[in-house]
């Protein structure tokens, strides 16, 4: 890539992805995937409000709307059709996000009584909880930045859904828990298993959702209250570990450090120890990955990659945060010297952007199998404020 400015580059970026997504211009069927559309719709946020161009605000918005109306219905080589809340059309539009949201892979999900690969498994689709989060998130800065809002409507209504659907009690120690991907109707559980960092996200994604207290809606499209479920991720998260080695988690837990310490300045929760655990979690995982970084582009997975540079650019707006609002934080000199440390590491996520940004690292199977959310996430760690914005 030509050496351009971060928006000019970030422009190009969107632009071609919205194009070959059919987004822009509109093709019958889009290639919509959660994941990467969640962090698309804040790079188009960014791109307005960095420049002003309303066509930016659309292209957001409608990517929502593309969204809600490919992965919030059955595929169409599914046997079932219509929303997946089970809402007529009408009501299903006013409520996109009532049954969920597919995380829009290639292959129909597993049935009933086909038996687990594993490997097929990745390929396969269904709900997974991380994706739902980041879409919830997206949700919420859309309503943020055009103060419309549905949009947040819409988000307490997935996450109070989602939440119903994805947490159980275990018979074993009688505790509850997440289950990491579920069916597309929310019925069964594809993998059963808990994603590490799984219950703090929803709980402060959640928890952000209910600090929004806006009443404007007619009394018959009330927003959901989520405290319950706040509760209830609460006590999962109780006395667990957050330290992981995998770039894109580390990347995950230094996002969501940020958001709790936004969380903590709007609504003076004094989260300090959580706050702490996941700094210190971050600490220990970054002190263990960075050798996967002298690796050929072969043997690296660029958007896992970048999850940890955009992870990295939260830290430094976390550190402006306690400096503008000390008082909200308890522990604040603990906290600031954890910062201090992770500052350390900045460099890193240049290196990553750096590297990546060479053309020849973008030429292999390793890129190019995995384009769209590569460049999608190469595009918000290269301007990173409309997906780590303050709520």
């Amino acid at each position: 890539m030509e050496k351009q400015l971060p928006v000019d580059l970030v422009r190009n970026i969107m632009s071609d992805f919205a194009e070959q997504t059919g987004l822009s211009p509109v093709r019958s069927r889009p290639q919509r995937y959660l994941w990467t559309d969640a962090f698309a719709v804040c790079n188009f946020l960014e791109l307005y409000r960095q420049t002003g161009d309303a066509s930016f605000k659309a292209l957001a918005l409608a990517l929502v709307d593309q969204v809600h109306e490919t992965l919030g219905r059955y595929r169409p080589d599914d046997s079932r059709s219509g929303w997946l809340s089970g809402m007529d059309e009408e009501e299903g539009k006013l409520h996109p996000t009532a049954g969920g949201l597919r995380i829009g892979k290639k292959m129909n999900e597993r049935g009933p009584s086909d038996p687990l690969d594993e490997e097929m498994e990745w390929e396969r689709d269904g709900q997974y909880y991380h994706y739902l989060t980041k879409w919830m998130h997206a949700l919420h800065c859309v309503a943020t930045i055009i103060s419309e809002e549905k949009y947040h409507r819409w988000a307490r209504e997935l996450a109070k859904r989602v939440h119903a659907g994805f947490i159980f009690t275990s018979p074993f120690d009688g505790r509850q828990y997440l289950h990491w991907k579920m069916s597309v109707d929310l019925s069964r559980p594809l993998v059963p298993s808990m994603g590490q960092h799984d219950p703090l996200e929803g709980f402060i994604t959640y928890s952000h959702l209910q600090s929004h207290n806006k009443s404007e809606e007619p009394q018959q499209w009330s927003t959901p209250d989520l405290s319950t479920e706040i509760k209830e991720l609460a006590d999962i998260c109780r006395d667990r570990s957050w330290t992981t080695e995998d770039p894109l988690g580390l990347g995950g837990l230094l996002c969501n450090a940020l958001q709790l310490a936004q969380l903590m300045i709007n609504d003076r929760s004094g989260q300090d120890k959580l706050l702490l655990a996941m700094l210190d979690s971050s600490l220990l995982g970054l002190a263990s990955c960075l050798h996967n970084l002298l690796l050929p582009a072969r043997y690296r997975l660029a958007f896992r990659e970048f999850g940890l540079s955009i992870g990295l650019h939260a830290v430094k707006r976390m550190q402006r945060l306690i400096e503008k609002d000390p008082e909200a934080f308890k522990d604040r000199e603990t906290l600031y010297s954890r910062i201090e440390k992770l500052l350390v590491f900045q460099e890193v996520g240049i290196q990553i952007e750096q590297f990546w940004l060479e053309e020849a690292n973008r030429a292999g199977d390793s890129w190019q199998e995995h384009s769209a959310i590569n460049m999608v996430m190469l595009a918000t760690s290269l301007a990173p404020d409309g997906f780590l914005q303050t709520l």
